[in-house]
């Protein structure tokens, strides 16, 4: 019986993440409010506040939800006995990325980049955003020394200097895509190649 009632549990707070998810891809993150999660979650007021006492609260439940799928990612890449390259790694993310942002349920990247600016402003989100690219960015590093040890990126460079540019590409992506328009997989792999050849 227990299984049944943390089952129910975890689909009720799945159901308010992906009401909060579409109102702030149809809103905006200023323009949502507790009330607009409420009417389009279909719960009572009790219950989402049973889960989530602030929309930042909510706004960091719907970035742990598209983030735990980077480690789901990264674990795979990692778990390869080849030599891994950072190439590789940032080819298998920006594929990742839109995979994601294409999944039913809205484009969380639009949700991501209106936590950006809000983070320039709010300390909780700001707390949120960081905690969560930090851990991005730690994949990133593992990559990084990980391709040190297999002779494909000079072991003389600091490993973190690596992860901090590796991550810095992630973001370029996605702005692009979302403000641009023409940025795919394919272009941007064709460019990081270009780049990153040796």
């Amino acid at each position: 019986m227990p299984k049944v009632t943390e089952e129910h549990r975890l689909a009720r707070r799945a159901q308010i993440v992906a009401a909060a998810r579409t109102c702030v891809i149809e809103e905006g993150f200023h323009k949502t409010t507790m009330a607009d999660v409420i009417r389009e979650s279909g719960l009572s007021a009790g219950a989402v506040y049973g889960y989530f006492k602030s929309k930042e609260e909510i706004v960091a439940a719907i970035a742990e939800d598209a983030l735990s799928t980077i480690d789901e990612l990264f674990d795979k890449i990692l778990a390869s006995e080849q030599p891994l390259s950072p190439l590789a790694a940032l080819e298998a993310t920006i594929e990742h990325v839109v995979r994601v942002a294409q999944a039913p349920g809205g484009d969380v990247t639009r949700v991501a980049v209106q936590a950006w600016a809000e983070a320039l402003r709010n300390d909780d989100i700001l707390e949120t955003a960081r905690d969560k690219y930090c851990q991005l960015r730690e994949h990133f590093l593992e990559i990084a020394r990980r391709a040190q040890a297999d002779g494909t990126v000079d072991p003389d460079v600091n490993p973190e200097h690596v992860a901090q540019v590796m991550f810095g590409m992630v973001p370029g992506f996605v702005l692009q895509r979302l403000l641009i328009g023409d940025v795919t997989p394919a272009t941007y792999r064709a460019g990081l190649r270009a780049l990153l050849r040796s």
